[in-house]
């Protein structure tokens, strides 16, 4: 078994959802290519790989995912939504020119001093936006 495998199983088992061939091949994609790919581009590669999966198939996993914890949707103004493998937590860079995402190593924020009113954080990120070095130069 590939070390890869044995992280997909691992992650599923904690997140408590049942590793679907679908959601599987979702995950193992956003994995495998670290690209902060688009739902299309996503169906696009399962598809070849599998005939059977339907765009609404990946939409759902991908909804799933999202809902355990193993993908984050990494939203841009007036863009597709791109999604993101979080197995490990980091942070983003939204480039406003090209709309290239990058990963931004984690770190942690101390503790918010507003008043949440009641409301529950369960997770947080930081989404930087400004320009990316190759559209700088």
């Amino acid at each position: 078994m590939s070390k890869l495998s044995v992280e997909l199983e691992n992650a599923f088992r904690a997140a408590d959802l049942r590793p679907t061939a679908q959601r599987y091949a979702v995950l193992e994609f956003l994995l495998r290519h670290p690209v902060h790919a688009t739902a299309d581009e996503i169906f696009r590669s399962v598809n070849r790989t599998d005939p059977r999966a339907s765009r609404a198939t990946v939409y759902n996993s991908l909804r799933s995912l999202a809902q355990a914890g193993l993908v984050r949707e990494v939203v841009s103004e007036g863009k597709a939504a791109r999604f993101d493998a979080s197995l490990h937590r980091h942070h983003h860079f939204v480039c406003e020119q090209c709309g290239r995402v990058e990963d931004v190593p984690w770190f942690d924020l101390p503790a918010p001093k507003v008043n949440l009113a009641g409301r529950t954080v369960r997770n947080y990120e930081i989404l930087f936006r400004g320009t990316c070095e190759r559209c700088r130069t």
